[in-house]
């Protein structure tokens, strides 16, 4: 289990100065009383009240107390809006976003880190677009939005890569890999993991290295990496300790616990895990502690001593409930049924089983539900407001007929003719209403239905609305292909980030419409690399070819738009691309929001056709190359056998056209 969150990594990210390396409380007294009396000094420029003012707002209060975090940035709010300093403005939104964040209003938080990018962009200023985009990607992850999340971290990395800002392309590879970690991803998460640690190395951000070894540590476990894992976590524990991290040596205590139970030392596994519980237990915020209280609560059942961990378990159990985390609540619940069936506790073994029961059913109920309920929200919502203006409707038509019969004697004609007067005048506006209202959620149920097409390939789009699930299919054949622009961090380095961005967005616009011409389906963007695939989620006899035809083309587009930046004196890209056909597995990822993904060595082999292939170059495999080599429209030039990472020597061709 990951025990750290991203919080360290939130607060450095909104100031220059890094938050989590904070020595003890009466060094920082006196720091946060100096700032104080710089934004107190009113012969101070603006600029340097303003930002002393926020590194003493997020030092003392946003980890701490973040309501008054929230309010104090009003009040600088106020003075930047007079002064005019609109970097001012732009980090007092970005911490009131994160005070939301860390008092679960997600939607606040999003609102005001959306507030703070669009006047960082306004204002050219990169650390504040780099930092909402980061902070934005955080609160999507908060939800399981991996998806989005992913996107925004994705744009993080590119506007920190074209500033050559280290520390912050350092998060943001950070924050990558655990969306990857979060998915199963674990070979992705490592690479992003060891790219950050490589930009980390050598610097002061010790909080951040010692991290990033743990999520290493992490991924070495889980792929049974076992001395390389231990490792990474006694590195991090070694500088966990020098900075007096008492949250990361518990974290990095329960990996080590982890990593020798899966070996089956259980011995050095609980002696681990019970100190990890120690360390949580001195702390104030102890929600993480029910890891090390779990694991130790297995171990016991797994030794034959089940009353130990019953002990073990049950705290567990009441530790979760409180906190509302059904994942650890189920686990705790089976640890409880298997020490109770060894007892011979029968009852009580049959309880907790039925309790697992009910939360695994809970986890899995309304999933689909959830999943389209950003889409249908407006849409429900009009239509109750159109149910409740047909009632209003036959109150009123109720009220003026009793009124009608109680003046049927006096001004009868008068009376009669008012009321028929009005009710044509009501009846004509709650008809136009009505019709506006059934307009409106007419489009509504179009956007929703659009937004779910734009995520994910019709067909499964149909199946997931009909069946209210989407099962994973293999794929006997289907072609990847895969681009990556070639020289990116030095082309990046001569554009602002907004052009820097506006530019891979143009090249990925002219990829959707290619791909989308050749009925391939798009799979997704990983930084400045492009991945689709031809054959699924529907197999067609031309897929093989439409795949290599879309990769000609999009090669001619870049070569275009280079030749059209050129002649601007502008930078441009250059590309490779990459073709391997074979079986792949594809299906639905996520948990909150969906992604359509492929698996399988297809994939990897047509990463690896991308990187042995050469710039303005279609590069495809052997496989591919049998199924299009009789295609009079192509020609190939064989480059015999090519060494490829982690596959050894492969036949590869360049495919032309003509």
């Amino acid at each position: 289990m990951r025990a750290l969150s991203h919080l360290p990594v939130l607060l450095a990210l909104l100031t220059s100065v890094d938050i989590a390396a904070q020595t003890g409380p009466p060094d920082q007294q006196v720091a946060l009383d100096s700032l104080y009396a710089i934004w107190q000094e009113e012969s101070q420029p603006d600029s340097i009240r303003a930002d002393a003012y926020v590194n003493y707002i997020t030092r003392g209060f946003l980890s701490n107390d973040p309501d008054s975090a929230f309010s104090l940035a009003e009040q600088l709010i106020a003075f930047v809006q007079e002064k005019k300093y609109i970097k001012g403005k732009a980090q007092a939104y970005s911490i009131q976003g994160t005070s939301s964040y860390l008092r679960g209003d997600y939607s606040q938080a999003l609102e005001y880190g959306e507030r703070c990018l669009q006047l960082s962009k306004k204002i050219g200023y990169k650390e504040g677009i780099s930092n909402s985009l980061n902070n934005i990607g955080a609160t999507y992850r908060s939800q399981s939005n991996y998806s989005q999340a992913l996107d925004y971290y994705q744009q993080s990395l590119m506007i920190a890569k074209g500033v050559g800002d280290n520390g912050r392309m350092s998060a943001a590879l950070n924050n990558i890999g655990d969306i990857y970690f979060f998915q199963g991803s674990n070979s992705e998460a490592l690479d992003y993991y060891r790219h950050s640690l490589a930009l980390l190395e050598g610097t002061e951000a010790k909080n951040e290295i010692a991290r990033t070894l743990l999520c290493i540590g992490d991924i070495g476990v889980f792929q049974g990496s076992y001395p390389e894992a231990l490792n990474s976590y006694e590195r991090s524990l070694k500088i966990y300790e020098e900075i007096k991290n008492e949250a990361g040596i518990a974290s990095i205590l329960n990996g080590i616990g982890n990593l020798y139970k899966a070996q089956g030392n259980y011995a050095q596994a609980l002696d681990y895990c019970l100190r990890s519980v120690k360390r949580y237990e001195g702390i104030t915020d102890k929600a993480e502690i029910v890891y090390p209280l779990f694991t130790v609560g297995d171990i016991y059942n797994i030794q034959g001593m089940p009353k130990r961990a019953v002990i073990q378990c049950k705290r567990v159990f009441d530790l979760s409930n409180e906190t509302g985390d059904i994942f650890i609540q189920k686990a705790a619940c089976f640890c409880l049924y298997e020490a109770h069936k060894a007892m011979g506790n029968s009852n009580k073994a049959l309880s907790y089983h039925e309790q697992m029961l009910v939360l695994q059913d809970s986890m899995n109920a309304g999933e689909t539900a959830k999943k389209l309920q950003q889409m249908e929200f407006q849409k429900v919502m009009l239509a109750d407001s159109l149910h409740q203006q047909k009632e209003r409707m036959n109150v009123e038509l109720v009220h003026q007929r009793e009124v009608s019969k109680k003046n049927k004697v006096r001004n009868f004609l008068v009376g009669s003719g008012l009321v028929f007067v009005a009710l044509a005048i009501g009846f004509f506006n709650r008809w136009r209403y009505v019709k506006k209202s059934r307009d409106i959620i007419s489009k509504e149920k179009d956007r929703s239905e659009n937004l779910l097409l734009n995520i994910l390939p019709a067909e499964i789009a149909e199946e997931l609305k009909e069946k209210g699930e989407a099962a994973a299919r293999d794929f006997e054949r289907a072609s990847i292909l895969f681009t990556d622009f070639k020289g990116f961090t030095q082309a990046s380095e001569k554009l602002s980030a907004t052009d820097l961005v506006a530019e891979i967005n143009t090249c990925f616009k002219a990829f959707d419409a290619i791909v989308g011409k050749h009925n391939i389906e798009k799979i997704k963007t990983i930084g400045d690399a492009y991945m689709c695939a031809g054959g699924l989620p529907v197999p067609n006899v031309d897929s093989v070819k439409n795949t290599v035809y879309a990769g000609l083309e999009m090669q001619a587009f870049m070569i275009a738009r280079k030749k059209e930046r050129d002649a601007q004196g502008l930078p441009a890209f250059e590309m490779r691309v990459g073709i391997h056909t074979g079986p792949v597995v594809a299906g639905i990822v996520g948990v909150k929001k969906f992604q359509y993904d492929i698996w399988g060595d297809t994939v990897n082999t047509a990463s690896r056709m991308e990187s042995s292939g050469e710039v303005g170059q279609v590069n495809i495999s052997e496989a591919t190359y049998a199924l299009v080599k009789d295609e009079p429209d192509l020609s190939f030039t064989p480059r015999g056998k090519v060494q490829a990472k982690g596959k050894g020597e492969l036949e590869m061709y360049f495919v032309q056209r003509g």
